[in-house]
């Protein structure tokens, strides 16, 4: 299982660096205890009240990797201070990140005032979404209205005697992908634009797109 590990310090001090150096030190060790791969080792000096932070940026590019399944800390202090820390705690747990960290010798124990907190914030980014969601279709229904023919989703209607393959738009399954939307919630919005579609097909068209970009 591969891990990130995340070492940081508040200044630009050079007394700081040993801080820096033992926090690597440590977190090594910890991933050694838990037999854990090393990915990456990411180590800064700035403030955790700042969110413009090249290292911590990083790390939440790398969680996206499917092989990462682990962050490294020294404390939950080191991915920030304030809202900051709450806000990257929500970005990391989203995407099923287990958090290690030195002082619990193993998996963060949040405290239950930031549990609580981090609940709050989970429903009301459910809740965004579904209204993000019920705009869309909305948007889609209207246009439908207004003369949009969803039989144009099929190119060279009539000129084989095989199946004819639907004209999805990657782009915006894409974009919905992104905003969290389930298969499911995709195709039935795309339905009520007229795309005549399935979850199944949306997910393969969705999965060669992200296959033709990793070629």
């Amino acid at each position: 299982m591969k891990a990130i590990i995340y070492c940081r310090v508040s200044t630009n001090k050079e007394t700081q660096e040993t801080s820096l150096e033992r926090q690597e030190e440590e977190l090594i060790q910890l991933a050694k205890q838990h037999q854990f791969e090393i990915d990456t080792i990411i180590k800064e000096q700035a403030s955790g009240y700042d969110f413009d932070r090249e290292g911590i940026l990083q790390v939440l590019d790398r969680i996206k990797d499917n092989h990462v399944k682990a962050l490294l800390i020294q404390d939950e202090t080191r991915l920030g201070r304030g809202n900051a820390k709450i806000a990257l705690l929500h970005c990391i747990l989203k995407e099923n990140i287990k958090l290690y960290c030195i002082t619990h010798n193993g998996e963060l124990q949040l405290s239950e005032s930031d549990s609580m907190v981090l609940q709050i914030v989970s429903m009301v980014e459910e809740y965004q979404r579904k209204l993000h969601n019920v705009k869309i279709k909305r948007g889609m229904k209207r246009a439908v209205e207004r003369g949009y023919q969803p039989q144009h989703n099929l190119r060279n209607l009539g000129e084989s005697s095989g199946r004819d393959k639907i004209d999805v738009p990657i782009e915006e399954i894409v974009r919905m992908r992104n905003n969290n939307m389930t298969f499911s919630e995709i195709a039935a919005t795309l339905r009520g634009l007229g795309y005549l579609i399935s979850k199944a097909t949306i997910h393969r068209r969705y999965q060669e797109f992200i296959e033709s970009k990793v070629e």
